[in-house]
């Protein structure tokens, strides 16, 4: 990633700690902990090197808990697995492997391994066998045996629908509501960390901040999608833009007597717009009933003349492009 990138947010975290729990065979100088730098400038990255053995990493990561106190833990993969049991603290795990140790055997990760990250202590490789495998399996054990009510809602996970390695996502979902697949594979890259892991930050960084951002609302049909199903020109960029401004929600509309209709629409918005778009989609059929502060509509009907708010007619001038309401939005400033 590149330290010039437009896609920093100066704006975010600021001030605040991030706690980064790599992956197994990996370390604390990961690309991802160093994306997680770039990205967010004013937040404090701490990224240790775990112990190879799995009790002693929970130990360490237990003891930064106490002495840091970081005000969010982002953990991937067999660090997603350590996350999860951090309780008492906002975390994000990333494609978190759960059941580690039957994973080292699946994909032939026995044996001598090699870092693929440099260590402060310089070691370039360790052993994995049965012995640190019945480690893992008895470290993984433990997760989810103090998930509270309280926890439910601090907790988010990612899952890379092209991930080849672990497969938890029903697990999770078992014990926690916030799961969101996205585009993306096991381990994390660039385009992921922008994407995917940077809006769930933004959530809970409004959250811890009590942050109310101006409300908007974009019509799906004919708006966001064309009659075809493909998305409209840019549709997808100005959504992912907005949202990093405002707090954006997708209005969808339905016969009466349609129900595929709502799990047809969250499949659209799911593969099209990604994770700024998680639990975003509403179905009403009375957009006048909905709070907020703008409306994108290509048409007036089902309420939308009727909004209470400011009415941006998408596709009549000024607004006949999502590059125009781009401009529109650019020159308010986030107001």
């Amino acid at each position: 990633m590149e330290e010039n990138t437009k896609e920093k947010r100066p704006d975010l975290m600021v001030g605040k700690k991030i706690m980064y729990v790599h992956g197994f065979g990996s370390s604390g100088a990961s690309g991802s902990a160093r994306g997680l730098r770039i990205l967010l400038p004013q937040a404090t990255v701490i990224s240790p090197d775990l112990p190879v053995h799995p009790s002693e990493a929970m130990e360490l990561l237990h003891h930064l808990c106490e002495t840091e106190r970081p005000d969010l833990i982002v953990g991937s993969s067999m660090g997603g697995m350590f996350t999860e049991m951090l309780y008492g603290f906002d975390r994000l795990l990333v494609n978190p492997a759960f059941q580690i140790a039957d994973t080292l055997a699946e994909h032939n990760m026995m044996g001598r391994v090699e870092f693929s990250n440099p260590r402060q202590d310089g070691a370039k490789d360790f052993l994995v066998n049965k012995a640190l495998q019945n480690e893992f399996r008895e470290v993984s054990s433990h997760c989810f045996e103090k998930v509270e009510e309280k926890e439910k809602h601090k907790v988010f996970a990612l899952f890379g629908i092209h991930d080849q390695l672990v497969h938890t996502f029903d697990l999770y979902s078992q014990h926690y509501p916030q799961a969101i697949r996205f585009d993306g594979e096991h381990f994390l890259n660039d385009h992921a960390l922008v994407r995917c892991v940077l809006p769930v930050i933004q959530w809970i960084d409004d959250r811890q901040e009590s942050r109310e951002r101006p409300i908007l609302y974009v019509s799906l049909d004919d708006t966001l999608r064309k009659p075809d199903g493909t998305p409209m020109p840019t549709a997808v960029k100005a959504f992912q833009k907005l949202s990093a401004v405002y707090d954006t929600y997708i209005l969808g509309t339905a016969p009466y007597n349609s129900p595929d209709v709502w799990s047809e629409q969250v499949r659209w918005v799911e593969q099209w717009l990604g994770v700024p778009a998680y639990n975003r989609l509403i179905l009403s059929n009375h957009k006048n009933l909905s709070y907020g502060d703008y409306l994108i509509d290509a048409h007036e009907s089902d309420g939308a003349d009727g909004f209470m708010g400011t009415n941006i007619k998408f596709g009549e001038d000024p607004y006949k492009t999502w590059e125009d309401v781009i401009v529109f939005f650019d020159r308010l400033g986030g107001q």
